[in-house]
């Protein structure tokens, strides 16, 4: 049974989410269509352009993203203390970027002078704002919106783009990051679409080894991932990984998978799964996902948390996690 968005977006179990949107039927959001022998391969920047505006006008930032064939993945974070440092003017100004806005709104970002019950109408109009640019529904509405209707008209069709609104999972913990961000990271290796994730186009791991090799940060050059973890970095504005555990962890599940060795383990396994306690037999049947979870991903303990609070008792997923996460401090 569908549940409403509400219930599956909850900031105060966690502000990290994975969300997928799925393109209807045969529609093709990107690649080759081989049936028709159209190519749509272009349309991946579309993906990336229209997320790089968002990113900068929403309280929403990207932590991984993949851009397959035919639907694409986001790993977002919500940044709640950003979105309350915002002043109203603001607030005003990131949303009348993306729409119009009453003309209430127009008139005070234009200069005019207001009277009081007119300025008190454009505070709650401000607060409304406030409270939708920090949430997922509308980030991805304004996401998936967009692309449809540059596809339609490129297509010359009317009608639904997209197979149904986006699926998300809440991620409850670092373990949860982390597995989830190496699955999307790999999308491209485990489709045959790439042999290492350097030569994955349209990824977020690919960005990540530009931005390193070009010794760019992501602020110098205004691209829209979340930074992981560097030294001296602020721990607040980053991914709670290393740059480097986090790229060696990618390649070493790359490697296993292209070469089809899911149950080898070698002796070199990346410490960071140690760190985390995450079984490396598991991992490598994880990052497979193969709809292992469902509404959310997390260590036991916060898997039942969440349950609990959504008015359940289980939720698709949690043996899963008890197994990936058998040694993780509950």
């Amino acid at each position: 049974m569908t549940s409403p968005r509400r219930n599956l977006i909850d900031t105060a179990s966690t502000r990290y989410y994975h969300c997928v949107a799925r393109c209807v039927r045969r529609a093709w959001l990107c690649g080759q269509d081989h049936l028709s022998g159209n190519n749509y391969e272009h349309r991946r920047q579309w993906v990336i352009d229209r997320l790089q505006l968002l990113v900068n006008i929403f309280a929403i930032e990207v932590c991984a993203y993949a851009i397959m064939s035919n639907h694409y993945h986001a790993v977002l974070h919500i940044n709640t203390t950003a979105a309350k440092q915002w002043c109203d003017p603001e607030v005003l100004k990131r949303w009348t970027q993306l729409f119009n806005g009453p003309m209430l709104v127009q008139r005070y970002l234009a200069g005019e002078k207001l009277d009081d019950a007119e300025q008190c109408r454009v505070d709650e109009y401000a607060q409304l704002y406030r409270e939708r640019l920090q949430d997922i529904s509308w980030f991805m509405r304004c996401l998936n919106e967009h692309l449809a209707r540059e596809a339609n008209q490129e297509d010359g069709c009317k009608g639904r783009f997209w197979e149904g609104r986006f699926k998300s999972q809440a991620l409850l913990d670092e373990a949860a990051i982390l597995t989830c961000m190496a699955y999307v990271d790999l999308n491209p290796i485990r489709a045959k679409m790439a042999d290492t994730p350097e030569t994955s186009d349209y990824t977020s791991i690919q960005q990540r080894i530009t931005l390193l090799d070009n010794n760019l940060t992501d602020k110098k050059t205004g691209l829209l991932l979340k930074p992981l973890q560097c030294p001296g970095q602020n721990p607040g504005e980053s991914i709670p990984f290393s740059r480097q555990y986090y790229f060696e962890l990618v390649d070493w599940s790359g490697r296993i998978l292209k070469a089809g060795k899911r149950g080898a383990i070698p002796a070199d396994t990346p410490p960071i799964l140690t760190r985390l306690g995450i079984d490396e037999e598991e991992w490598l049947k994880t990052i497979g996902w193969n709809n292992r979870f469902r509404r959310a991903v997390g260590k036991l303990a916060a898997m039942k948390a969440f349950a609990e609070k959504q008015g359940q008792q289980w939720f698709q997923g949690i043996l899963a996690c008890r197994r990936l996460y058998s040694s993780a401090p509950l």
